[in-house]
């Protein structure tokens, strides 16, 4: 395995990575950023009104993103088992 092969493997891997992770990750930050601006402006400080809503966003983005993080996933493992030959050293 060559450096040049190492270096774009994981950096293919780290790419797929926050591709998965950003559509939840921004879910949550745009309803944590609403309940934010909500609590600002009626000064109410409840905790749990900030984790249940980021869980509901997370969870409903996870349900409609699901299929295509399945095949960017697969895509990616393919990926991998294909280039296991040009691993050989």
């Amino acid at each position: 395995m060559t450096p040049e092969f190492a270096i774009a493997l994981g950096r293919q891997a780290i790419e797929t990575v926050l591709m998965l992770a950003a559509p939840l990750l921004l879910a949550g930050l745009a309803v944590g950023l609403m309940v934010s601006i909500f609590q600002a402006a009626t000064q109410i400080n409840e905790q749990t009104m900030t984790f249940i809503p980021k869980i509901v966003a997370v969870f409903v983005t996870l349900l409609i993103c699901a299929p295509w993080m399945i095949r960017t996933l697969l895509t990616f493992t393919k990926n991998i088992f294909g280039n296991i030959p040009n691993v050989g050293g």
